[in-house]
């Protein structure tokens, strides 16, 4: 599959909040991953010149090292890098940034269960962006919280009264959590795990598109493969990648049934195995968008490309006729 025509508005839109956006957006995850903080600028503004305009990050998507705008410091964070590469926002981009549980500065995972707490990481959201108001905010849930998701919920729907945000999601959840949710504020976004190999919430997926809220996938691409790795060429279908809030260029997947139905169609459209996924996914509804992430131009526009890849009733035959 060439990369001639990238557009992501091929994918067609939604409606996210007070925003329609292209259902092809990007997850800023894996920039924090390389070594030139200049590498993951050009992505960002490579993504908007293809019509990008859904970016996922969040204030905790962050690693050790490198330096930004010039600055020396102990970690990089996606929020910052947005900020030096697309600052001024002049309405191109919205940002849906998530707090909750999430990666330390020390590497382990921090808790955020008291209002304080998601009140502070909103805040360092706000900082890292450079915005007076945040476009969406999705509350991350885990088992291990302490606090009820009315709690949590509730916390940040003060936020939202107070004009530091602006639409409010989930991430992470059950349906009936997203109930909860609802009886104390409108969710416009719903982030959970699935692929052609997870798919565990189609019930939630179905229950999302009938309440016209918008479901967002992580690891779209890596499946049940998670984050196993970096880069991939633009005509491989066997590399190895994931990434970021949407997983990044690859293969993905477990190499079960599914992943082998997925080469064939690949084989067939002479497309990569990362490029089905997510034209699978986008095929789920159009309420799904997809947030594929890269740290790499190249890879960022075969995974743009893939709003243009048109699977047949015989190839989505092919995937969902074999076990996830």
């Amino acid at each position: 599959m060439t990369v001639r025509s990238v557009d992501a508005a091929a994918a067609g839109t939604w409606r996210l909040g007070d925003r329609v956006v292209n259902r092809m957006g990007f997850g800023s995850m894996r920039l924090t991953v390389g070594a030139d903080p200049a590498v993951a600028i050009r992505v960002l503004r490579r993504a908007v010149e293809l019509g990008v305009d859904h970016i996922d990050t969040a204030a905790f998507y962050r690693s050790p090292g490198g330096i930004l705008e010039g600055e020396p410091g102990p970690e990089r964070c996606a929020t910052e890098l947005i900020r030096a590469a697309l600052r001024p926002y002049e309405n191109r981009v919205f940002i849906a940034t998530k707090v909750g549980p999430g990666r330390t500065p020390d590497g382990s995972w921090g808790s955020a269960d008291s209002a304080a707490r998601l009140r502070q990481q909103v805040e360092e959201n706000l900082r890292g962006l450079g915005v007076e108001t945040l476009d969406l905010v999705n509350l991350r849930i885990t088992r291990s919280s302490g606090a009820s998701v009315e709690e949590r919920f509730g916390a940040l729907a003060e936020l939202r009264a107070e004009g530091l945000i602006r639409h409010l999601g989930l991430s992470n959840v059950t349906v009936e959590q997203l109930d909860a949710a609802e009886r104390i504020a409108p969710v416009v976004c719903v982030q959970n795990a699935y692929a052609v190999d997870v798919r565990g919430d189609d019930g939630l997926l179905r229950v999302c598109g009938e309440r016209g809220i918008a479901f967002v996938p992580f690891f779209a691409i890596a499946g049940t493969a998670r984050e196993a790795g970096a880069h991939v060429s633009p005509t491989s279908s066997a590399s190895s990648g994931s990434g970021g809030s949407g997983g990044s260029s690859g293969s993905g997947g477990s190499g079960g049934p599914v992943d082998e139905a997925v080469r064939r169609v690949a084989a067939r459209h002479g497309a990569g195995v990362h490029q089905v996924r997510l034209a699978w996914t986008l095929r789920q509804g159009p309420h799904v968008l997809a947030i594929p992430g890269t740290g790499d131009v190249a890879h960022l526009e075969q995974n743009v490309a893939a709003a243009t890849l048109h699977l047949t009733a015989a190839d989505l035959a092919d995937i969902n006729r074999s076990p996830a």
